[in-house]
């Protein structure tokens, strides 16, 4: 005796024939096969039922329990939007004060000056992904820079050297150590000092977008644009890089113009690294620009990065020997050398040649000796014949090459 299923009769009970007899009396016969009887009684009908329709009644039942969790999370919704909130500044509390006890972070001073300033900062990612590599100890970096409402110090600092040298990392480290502190966070430094920001902006890194017609280089200008035009004081304004994908003149005076406009006009604290290390001679007629550099150390034909921000400007480019780092054909970098050598000279020719006409522009601004302006104050111009003027003008001339009585 068997309890079956199939999907035509539903469920039943197979009876062998030899046993048929002893079935009893309340067995409804469903169907006869060769060797069995299959039969059906109404306890396992109704047990049928209640199988079949078992994933039906359970959907109902679930929609039933959903609703009423719904109505009672909308009854209690303003305390259940409040624990989270709760529950979800704890959680960030508590991860802030494990990374800062795990790592020794420090409290930053948060107040609302015009002052960015840390000393031995660290980027976090960085850092944790040198320890986790085995790749060294990051060197940790200071920066002091004021906004244009507290004109204790510099606004904006240009930083020059080459690749790979820790630009980039440097302009990264000072946003994230101002996101955390300005959140609550402790900071990777010694100490730090930190006048509310309202924005942070950022010109870093080279992207295009096809689709809308956009170039690299018009990317790198409407979000330069928008820098300019939208930046206060209060901002904290970080261009990487600035002009690369055009001409090099252009490139050089769009960041000029746009350095000058950050320090005049606008008067945010601003990082802005460079390769154009013609930008550093703005550090002489801005007051509140200071030249920086990444240092770099040169032994037995290479270079060695510090990965350190000290005062100052870079005065050569480490281009070639970045490439050769890279991996570039030997080759190719023997006559990158070659060529940078002929430009170089071309160019050292070029300043030779103008130092002429440069002496001879700069005396048109030497203080004339004072007989020669008492004589010219007492000519009557009025009264001077052609030939009078030429003889004076010869004898004066006389005069200013040393030659005249």
């Amino acid at each position: 005796m068997k309890v079956r299923f199939n999907s035509v009769f539903g469920y039943y009970i197979e009876v062998t024939r030899a046993n048929s007899k002893a079935v009893p009396a309340d067995y409804e016969r469903k169907q006869t096969l060769v060797n069995a009887e299959r039969f059906t009684t109404p306890e396992l009908k109704e047990l049928e039922v209640k199988i079949l329709t078992a994933q039906e009644r359970s959907s109902e039942i679930e929609r039933r329990i959903f609703a009423e969790l719904r109505r009672q999370l909308l009854t209690n919704a303003a305390r259940v939007r409040e624990a989270a909130r709760h529950v979800a500044e704890i959680d960030l509390i508590a991860c802030f004060a494990h990374i800062a006890a795990l790592r020794a972070w420090v409290r930053p001073v948060v107040d609302a000056s015009g002052v960015l300033e840390f000393v031995g900062g660290r980027h976090p990612v960085v850092e944790r992904r040198l320890e986790e590599q085995g790749g060294g100890r990051f060197v940790p970096n200071a920066l002091s820079l004021t906004s244009s409402e507290d004109a204790s110090g510099p606004s904006l600092l240009l930083i020059t050297g080459p690749n790979m040298g820790g630009k980039s990392t440097y302009l990264r480290q000072a946003a994230l150590l101002v996101i955390l502190a300005q959140c609550g966070s402790f900071v990777p430094a010694e100490r730090m000092r930190l006048g509310l920001v309202d924005r942070i902006y950022t010109r870093i890194g080279a992207s295009d977008n096809v689709a809308r017609g956009r170039s690299t280089f018009m990317v790198e200008m409407t979000e330069t644009a928008a820098i300019l035009n939208t930046a206060t004081a209060r901002s904290l304004v970080l261009l990487d890089e600035m002009g690369r994908g055009t001409a090099t003149y252009d490139g050089l005076s769009l960041a000029w113009a746009t350095v000058e406009h950050l320090h005049d006009a606008v008067g945010a604290r601003t990082l802005f690294a460079t390769h154009y290390h013609e930008l550093t001679l703005l550090a002489e007629r801005l007051a509140r620009l200071k030249n920086a550099r990444v240092t770099v150390r040169e032994s037995s034909g290479s270079i060695v990065f510090l990965h350190t921000v000290e005062a100052g400007a870079a005065n050569k480019s480490y281009g070639i020997e970045v490439a050769r780092l890279a991996g570039l054909p030997g080759a190719v970098i023997e006559r990158a050398r070659q060529v940078l050598k002929l430009h170089e000279r071309a160019e050292t020719q070029q300043v030779r040649e103008a130092a002429p006409a440069s002496s001879m522009q700069m005396t048109m601004f030497t203080p004339l000796s004072q007989k020669i302006v008492d004589r010219i104050e007492g000519v009557d111009v009025d009264g001077l014949t052609p030939r009078d003027a030429l003889q004076l003008l010869a004898e004066l001339q006389r005069e200013l090459k040393g030659g005249g009585e």
